[in-house]
């Protein structure tokens, strides 16, 4: 990936500008929170079963389903004798929970008073965002790396609906009112960080490897 240290530096700036606006409380990003957050509230409140429905939906495609999906593709590169893969996902998917926690003990937000349920955690950033981002774009990078090239188009047909499915979870955590819209931003900009950082993992060598899915 040549373009990847201007993307990684481009990520971790915006990352940076959001922690500052957040803890230097920006006039202009707050207006934008609060504007969303008021008006997800006053909906969500009237509407329980609206609130439920987004609970479900960013339970189940939470970073632990991905992760889920990320330990069995390990399974299937170790199986086959693709370690390279194997190791890229267990440090790019399923340690991310860790870059989650240090992140959020690093900036400290609290959650917004107007939250519909309730999250033990602190806000900033969304572990939502930053973990289904990193399950798509990882999970998109190893399975991609393992099949031939006639099945190319089938990931990527996968990851633009696995795209459609991060997008909604970000904005369903700012529906529920647990997250301010720029928690979700930044999650997703460390989680694609953290996917460029750990992405040589992956690259170094995976060329001279056999792919384990071929055309029948």
């Amino acid at each position: 990936m040549g373009n990847r240290w201007p993307l990684l530096a481009a990520a971790l700036i915006g990352y940076g500008l959001l922690w500052v606006g957040w803890a230097t409380q920006w006039a202009g990003l707050h207006a934008v929170d609060v504007s969303l957050l008021s008006a997800a509230h006053d909906y969500g409140a009237a509407h329980p079963d609206w609130v439920w429905g987004w609970q479900l939906y960013c339970t189940i495609f939470g970073p632990w389903t991905f992760q889920l999906v990320a330990v069995i593709v390990a399974v299937v590169a170790v199986l086959h004798r693709k370690r390279r893969v194997a190791i890229f996902l267990l440090v790019c998917v399923l340690l991310e929970g860790l870059v989650t926690e240090v992140a959020k003990d690093v900036a400290q937000r609290p959650r917004p008073l107007t939250a519909l349920v309730h999250e033990p955690s602190w806000s900033f950033p969304s572990g939502h965002a930053l973990g289904t981002m990193v399950g798509l774009l990882g999970l998109t990078a190893a399975v991609s790396a393992l099949v031939s090239s006639d099945r190319q188009r089938l990931v990527w047909i996968a990851a633009a609906v696995g795209a459609a499915v991060v997008l909604v979870v970000g904005i369903g955590r700012v529906l529920l009112n647990v997250h301010n819209p720029s928690d979700v931003l930044a999650g997703w900009l460390l989680g694609g960080a953290w996917f460029l950082a750990t992405q040589p993992i992956l690259s170094g060598g995976a060329t001279s490897e056999v792919h384990i899915v071929s055309k029948p």
